[in-house]
Parts: structure tokens; sequence; C-alpha cells
């Protein structure tokens, strides 16, 4: 007990970290997501002043009159730049890299500091923790580059075809991940990959951009407008991976989606429906509503959910069975207690684990029964545990796992 505590409050103290900077995280992320739907929103619905007005000879390109929390807003945007630069000056860019200093922490602490569990499923690949953890770092830089080169070039001023490029990259990018790490690690890698994407336009575009316009009034000259259409073409570029981004980032509850082996695929279609929805609203945002865009994504997503369900599994009790479920129960209590309770139980011995993950303890017959319907979907249909097949639970286990809880299910209807 004595060597065992050190490791399991370890293990309890990043648990906290780990709450503490999703917690981060998702504060950030709100507050970053917020403002960039906001000015995409604003941007399509601004209307121009009429000409002549004082407005239009002020160089305003647009305006908006709104209401909100008791009060009426006036915004208004500028061809490039008012003629004074005002006092003070509010830039939006902490917002971006909290969130993606927070959302790397959580790399760290979820998926590096605990590769071998996390990241590693040596049926897919057989890598140390030291090389999945340089095929994560590998694809956010790599994603990045590409990303970036690719604005640069040419392509990068045709929107429509820039886009299907970039789409085909991240799909190709997430097959490459699922041939080499867990289903898991590669859709957060490839999340990360795409907020990577988002920051560095931020950090690299989108606010030297910003700097440069300032820098050019407070030296009396005109300022060069390129640097605000590079900088809106990286936004509008954001606001397309949002949804994308958003969706990996809860994918890691959703076994049935990264655990399938076809995973790449159905990413890829979860992916492509999150940005016909969201080109959907930036287009009525704009007066143009278009249902064709949001119908297809729904049919995608539907597509997808029927592609992916789980075909009912092989009945592993056939008629005539004379074991019984409490016969049974004595088999499948040693299977779980040598592949599952290192994890799930009240204390688990398993390193990276101060609580057994989502509240499920195995440890008791009792909790078993409880769980047992759990159990078979995640150990018998999705088979996505034990988390990367760790303990290496056998198929003839999980057929007597299966066998067990459907004579359990029988005696219950009689």
């Amino acid at each position: 007990m004595e060597d065992f505590l050190p490791s399991y409050l370890l293990a309890y103290g990043l648990d906290w970290f780990s709450l503490l900077v999703r917690w981060l995280h998702l504060i950030t992320g709100i507050a970053w997501i917020g403002a960039s739907f906001y000015f995409v929103w604003l941007d399509n619905t601004i209307r121009p002043p009429k000409p002549g007005s004082e407005l239009a000879n002020k160089g305003v390109s647009g305006e908006l009159w709104a209401v909100h929390g008791g009060g009426f807003y006036h915004p208004q945007k500028y061809l490039v730049a008012p003629k004074d630069l005002p006092e003070e000056l509010h830039w939006f860019k902490w917002e971006a890299y909290s969130t993606w200093l927070s959302g790397f922490a959580l790399l760290f602490i979820v998926y590096y500091f605990n590769a071998q569990a996390m990241m590693i499923d040596k049926s897919v690949a057989n890598l140390s923790s030291l090389q999945a953890v340089g095929v994560g770092l590998g694809s956010l830089l790599f994603g990045w580059i590409f990303y970036d080169l690719l604005c640069r070039s040419p392509l990068g001023k045709r929107d429509g075809l820039f886009g299907i490029v970039m789409f085909v990259f991240i799909v190709a990018v997430a097959y490459v991940l699922s041939t080499l790490l867990s289903g898991r690690a590669a859709y957060i890698h490839v999340g990360a990959m795409i907020g990577t994407m988002m920051v560095g336009n931020v950090l690299m575009l989108i606010i030297p951009g910003q700097r440069k316009l300032v820098a050019a009034m407070q030296q009396g000259l005109a300022p060069d407008p390129v640097h605000g259409q590079k900088a809106k073409q990286r936004s509008v570029h954001n606001n397309y991976f949002t949804l994308p981004v958003l969706f990996i980032m809860i994918s890691n509850h959703y076994a049935m989606t990264y655990s399938h082996s076809y995973s790449w695929l159905v990413l890829a279609g979860i992916v492509a429906a999150g940005v016909l929805i969201r080109h959907f609203f930036n287009l009525r945002h704009k007066g143009i509503t278009n249902w064709v865009y949001p119908a297809v994504g729904v049919l995608l997503l539907t597509v997808v959910a029927i592609a992916i369900a789980p075909k009912a599994p092989v009945k592993h009790v056939q008629a005539g069975d004379a074991m019984t479920s409490a016969a049974q129960l004595i088999q499948v209590q040693a299977i779980i207690h040598a592949r599952c309770v290192s994890c799930h139980s009240a204390q688990p011995t398993q390193p990276g684990f101060a609580a057994a993950p989502a509240g499920v303890m195995l440890h008791s017959p009792e909790l078993l029964r409880q769980h047992a319907a759990r159990v078979y979907q995640r150990s018998v249909v999705l088979k996505d545990m034990p988390l990367a097949n760790l303990t290496q639970m056998t198929e003839s286990e999980r057929a007597i796992v299966g066998a067990w809880v459907e004579t359990a299910m029988q005696d219950n209807k009689k």
C-alpha cells in the first residue's frame, strides 16, 4: 500500500489538473468561438450606408443597429480604417491563444503523459510512447505548414476549390493517423491539427496584419487594405473549421465513431456535415436562405448513423445450453478482474487513473450485474474496451461475457 499510495495520489492530482485545464479550455473556447461567430455574422449582416451620407463620407462600408441586454448598439465597419486612430482599441487575440494553450496542455495531461493507454493500440501499430507522441506533435506542425502554404498559393484565391482540397487533406490525415494511433487519439489529433491552423491564423496573419494597419496610421500613412483582406480570409476559414473541431472535442464520449473500422470515413462525413450547416448560416446572415446545405448535412449525418449502426451480435447462447447465468458469472468475474478491474474499480491500479472511467466500477458481482448492458455494448459489440485493449482481452473471452449477458437477459424475461 505504501508503494501504491504515491502513484494513486499522483493520478488523483492529475485528474484535478485535467479538470481545471479542461474547464479553462471550455471557457476560453466559448469566448473565442463566440467572438468568431459574432464577427462573421456582423460582416454578413451589416448594410452599406446611403451614398453621400455622413457615414459614407467617413469611409464606413457597413453599419448595423441592434438591441441586446436592454441597450441599443450601432456597430460600424470601415472600408480600411477610420481617419483618426481611437485612443482605446480592443484586440481579440487572447481568447484564441488561451484556448490553444489550454488545449495543448490537455493533450499532454490526458494523452502524452499516458500514451500507452490513451494513444497506442497494438492491434493498429506497435509504437512506443515516444513514437506515438512524435506522430501526434508532427501532425500538428505538418498540418499548419501545409495549410499556410496552400493559403499563400494561387489556390488560396479560389475559395471553393481551396475548401475541397483542405477537406481532402484533413480526411487523408485522419486516415494516416488511424493507421498509427488508437481511434480516439487519431480523432483528437485531427481536431488539434485544425485548432493549430486556427490559432496560427490569429498569431501569424490576423494580429500581425492588424498591427501593420495600426502602425501605418500612427505614422500618418494610408493603411494597406491587403492586410485586412488576408485577415478576413483566415477569419472566415476559422469560422468553417469551428463545427468540425467542436465535434471532435466531444467525440471521445462516443466510441461508436472513433472505434469503427472506417473511423476516418466516419469523421469525413461528420466534418462535411458541419461545414455545410455552417455555410447555411453564413449565407442566411447575408439574406440568402438555401435549405439544400443543411438538408445535405442532415442526410450525411443520417447516412453515417445508419452505416455505423452496430449489427446484431452473434448470439453466444444457443437453445438448450445448460449453463445458468449464475454459473457463467463465475467465469465472467475472472475475465473482468483480469481485463477490466485495473481501471474499473474503486481504486484503479492502472497508471494514470485515479478513479474508474465514467464512474463504472466492476469489482463486485453486484456492480457487474448493474453495468452488464454497458459491458456488453463496449466489450462485445463495439469492442473498444478495454481501452486500446491494453489487457489483451481475447475474442473467446468477449464471447463468454456476451453469453453471460444474453443468459441474464433471458432469465429476466422469464
